[in-house]
């Protein structure tokens, strides 16, 4: 096969590293995003000549790739809106992420139909689109990271067009146990599967989700899928390997930036609106995702305050609720329902000089790592999560020592469990026990939690768990 040049490595991704608005005089303004992607990314370095390939997410994106407008070694791909919108809201975001977390309503959902079938083949179209321009930007042998649960079919895709490029794939959710999986079609299941399996390596942040991902492996494709783990003979003529990254977070960054006079200022705010001096802070920092259990949290406060009045006018729990996918009505009701419910405390249990919950909704960075660094207590109890980095991130820039209460199903426990106080994130009685312990521990004990789990948190920041899966898939 002759290959033009290309990019000697290249990572794929519904998100990308810049977006795109309009602006009021009609030219485009840029804004860099960040995350462990990005972070990651930089660890190889610009002369590596790495190519991002991103979806076009929004009109201002969508603008710039008709105009020819792109970052060096970034191409956004201006795939059509009516095909977006099925292949991430319908079927990324409404089936695959509600299999890898099982979050349906059974007796309900799922339902497929013929409206699935139709959103599936934009799902299939998203995919490929995907799968033709890494084709056509990689240079002979090139390394291709690709990255979560919305490019699930570019492996097998790429590998069609391009078998001399070493194809890594990583899931950032979850992965569903087997019998959870198979409540996708037939047809649908084993398409997912032999999409990944065209990878040679497929990556999650823990074992658990690996291991749930080989076990969907026999049982949907049997003696069809050649799996191993690292370190393992292979297991025929073409092998994916299994590995485990489990990204931790970037302490270097997140002490700096929290130091900064607007994360100051921020906690300035933050204490006057607590109140007292000598009140204790429970803090919770979560978009509105149905996964992160936000309202059994606050159910647990609630509990907490009922249970044992002694804690009422010495306790403030911030709540930082950024609203997510609100083009979904399922999060619009949810959403609604956090605001009722720490509405509903603060009525119940707030006097003239104590608000029990304080709530927020605007998405602010600064003011998330204000309540990190002022956090007594931090709350943590997703009901199914890849990693969850809050649960990392609280540690690393905590200024007195906070104690960590963890959901067991946040992928974040397989690192941190024994430092935190593990809970079901169904048992709310359990969950307000917890709080009690968290806000009774005494400070000598939160600071030396802390500092272990800090450590845990960090042991491998996002640039060295980058080079880990792209040194694993050049050996």
């Amino acid at each position: 096969m002759v290959v033009s040049p290309g990019a000697p490595l290249l990572v794929a991704s519904n998100r990308g590293p810049v977006s795109y608005a309009v602006g009021d005089d009609g030219a485009l303004v840029a804004k860099r995003g960040g995350g462990g992607l990005v972070s990651g990314l930089s660890a190889v370095g610009p002369e590596a000549g790495a190519l991002w390939v991103c979806a076009a997410l929004g009109d201002g994106d969508r603008e710039a790739v008709r105009r020819g407008v792109a970052e060096p070694g970034v191409r956004m791909l201006g795939i059509d809106p009516d095909v977006f919108h099925d292949a991430y809201n319908g079927v990324a975001n409404s089936v695959l992420w509600f299999v890898h977390h099982m979050l349906y309503d059974i007796p309900v959902a799922p339902v497929f139909d013929a409206g699935f079938r139709r959103q599936w083949a934009a799902y299939e179209t998203y995919n490929r689109a995907f799968a033709d321009a890494l084709a056509d930007g990689a240079a002979e042998g090139a390394a291709v990271l690709v990255q979560d649960y919305h490019l699930c079919l570019v492996p097998g895709m790429l590998r069609e067009r391009r078998p001399d490029l070493r194809i890594s794939h990583f899931t950032h959710t979850p992965w569903a146990p087997p019998e959870y999986f198979r409540l996708l079609p037939d047809d649908i299941a084993a398409a997912l599967l032999r999409g990944l399996l065209g990878a040679d390596r497929v990556g999650f942040h823990t074992r658990r989700w690996a291991e749930a991902f080989a076990g969907c492996c026999r049982g949907v494709l049997g003696g069809e899928a050649e799996v191993a783990w690292a370190g393992e003979e292979a297991r025929g003529e073409r092998t994916t390997w299994v590995d485990v990254h489990a990204l931790g977070a970037d302490a270097d960054f997140l002490r700096e930036r929290s130091r900064r006079p607007d994360v100051a200022g921020r906690m300035a705010a933050l204490r006057e609106q607590i109140g007292g001096a000598d009140r204790e802070i429970v803090v919770r920092v979560d978009r509105t995702e149905l996964s992160k259990n936000i309202v059994r949290g606050l159910l647990a406060y609630r509990r907490l305050l009922e249970a044992r009045p002694e804690w009422r006018g010495r306790v403030v729990k911030l709540a930082f609720a950024y609203p997510s996918r609100q083009d979904l009505a399922v999060y619009r009701d949810y959403t609604a329902e956090v605001r009722r419910l720490a509405a509903e405390i603060n009525e119940a249990y707030g006097t003239d000089g104590w608000q029990p919950v304080v709530l927020h909704v605007e998405d602010d960075f600064a003011r998330s790592l204000a309540a990190y660094r002022l956090a007594d207590v931090a709350l943590v109890n997703p009901l199914r999560d890849g990693m969850n980095l809050v649960a990392k991130e609280i540690p690393v820039v905590s200024d007195d020592g906070c104690a960590l209460v963890l959901s067991r199903e946040a992928g974040a426990y397989a690192d941190l469990a024994e430092d935190a106080l593990v809970v079901h994130p169904y048992d709310v009685e359990a969950t307000a026990d917890a709080l009690h312990a968290a806000l009774t521990m005494p400070r000598d004990e939160r600071a030396r939690r802390t500092k272990r789990l800090a450590a845990a948190a960090t042991a491998l920041p996002p640039q060295a768990w980058f080079l880990a899966q792209l040194d694993a898939l050049r050996a």
